[in-house]
């Protein structure tokens, strides 16, 4: 009989558990708030707290190493682009009308990245487990709060849980919390009985290890560009499609004394029938684009206000874009180094622009003081698209015919032999 009911219990246990993976999986259908998916989610935490005797060693330490490499990749893939975290951090501020912690974002950027690849890498390895546990409560509790009033009233369209890698929705990203809290509940709720793997004095160098090594990891990053880029204006992609299809329009329309719904492919609806203009009425639409969503909303404008974006997005030679969102706060050093590419472009008739979303006044101003020459264009475009096409304030890209050929830190700018060599050498453009 003993027997039975352990065997009973093993399997309650491992059932708990592959229903919330099942429902992690099924987060990718609900994009909004749906009732029976949370009430779901509710019913797995209170089976983990009512039931947390039947856990065994094997389920805990399975559920240190889902927890704990989620962390890790979560921490990985937004300390990547601590700069690109940073900018999430900021929105918050914004949100919450604390804009005065905005010199701030970029050093709660390091921390919190940090932290959660930390607090991972100590799951996994299980060390110090009962402070490990206490402080991934505490962290949870606060993104859960965080996200369910994400959900609730849109602050920001997006919390950056898993950086640009995977965007979520807020309702998403509040249901992906409900799930790992799952798993934190089961670790938290039996971190009495984990066992050690070593002794105090190397778990305390292994976490002051992982510290300093995702530390550099970051700043590295930060200094120089993402290791991975994730966003739109990566090194390869065409920030343009070359023959675009039809873009289709669908009309929903409902017949106002049957309720019968019939959609229609615009202009095919008889919207010339006065008959049928009142007896239908329009309920909705949906657009079709068959064309791959590249993500590039970029609009360049001249100081005068005229549209000139695709003069350079689609310019067939070597086109070099400097990308520095605000001049008051742009690295001049680097700006001096661009001078000098300036003049080697211009020599050989190379395209060489800015993009800033400082105002005219201060274009000129920063021209000035300088000295760049007057065929150094200065064009304005939106500064958050500026931050997604590179994460340095200067910037430069290389492209050609809408494609991003290379991208470059003001800290680790190329040389014209550089550029020469592997990109103007075997092409049939101008050298």
């Amino acid at each position: 009989m003993p027997e039975k009911n352990y065997d009973l219990k093993t399997i309650s246990g491992w059932a708990i558990i592959l229903t919330t993976l099942f429902s992690a999986w099924l987060i990718v259908y609900f994009e909004k708030f749906n009732l029976t998916f949370l009430l779901l989610l509710i019913l797995e935490l209170a089976l983990a707290v009512r039931f947390r005797k039947i856990f065994n060693p094997s389920m805990i330490r399975v559920s240190q190493l889902l927890l704990g490499l989620l962390f890790i990749f979560s921490g990985t893939v937004k300390g990547v682009d601590p700069l690109g975290t940073a900018y999430r951090v900021e929105d918050y501020f914004v949100a919450y009308g604390t804009l005065w912690m905005m010199p701030l974002a970029l050093v709660l950027s390091f921390i919190l990245n940090a932290a959660e690849f930390v607090l991972g890498a100590l799951l996994v390895f299980n060390i110090k487990p009962k402070t490990t546990s206490w402080l991934v409560v505490l962290m949870m509790g606060l993104f859960t709060i965080t996200t369910f009033n994400d959900a609730i009233n849109n602050p920001v369209p997006d919390c950056g849980c898993f950086g640009d890698a995977i965007i979520m929705s807020n309702w998403q990203t509040f249901y992906k919390n409900l799930v790992i809290n799952v798993f934190v509940l089961i670790i938290f709720l039996w971190k009495n009985q984990i066992r050690v793997f070593f002794k105090n004095r190397t778990e305390w160098a292994l976490a002051v290890g992982f510290i300093a090594l995702f530390m550099g990891f970051q700043y590295f990053n930060y200094r120089n560009l993402p290791m991975i880029d994730f966003m739109p204006w990566k090194v390869g992609n065409k920030m343009f499609t070359e023959n675009p299809l039809p873009v289709k329009h669908f009309l929903t329309y409902q017949n106002k004394i049957t309720g019968e719904q019939k959609e229609y492919l615009s202009p095919d609806y008889p919207f010339n029938d006065t008959a049928w203009i009142n007896t239908w009425q329009f309920v909705s639409q949906r657009i079709e684009d068959p064309n791959k969503n590249i993500g590039n909303n970029l609009a360049i404008n001249d100081l005068e206000g005229n549209d000139i974006t695709n003069i350079y997005l689609r310019n067939p030679d070597f086109n070099f874009i400097v990308v520095a969102y605000d001049l008051d706060e742009t690295n001049q050093k680097g700006f001096y180094k661009i001078k000098k590419l300036f003049g080697r472009a211009e020599q050989q008739s190379f395209s060489f622009i800015c993009l800033t979303a400082s105002i005219p006044e201060k274009i000129r101003a920063f021209k000035t003081s300088l000295e760049l020459s007057e065929n150094f264009e200065i064009f304005n475009a939106d500064d958050v698209v500026l931050k997604t096409m590179v994460r340095t304030n200067p910037g430069l890209m290389l492209m050609k015919n809408g494609q991003v050929l290379g991208k470059w830190s003001s800290n680790n700018l190329p040389d014209w032999e550089f550029m020469e060599n592997n990109f103007f050498k075997n092409s049939s453009g101008n050298q």
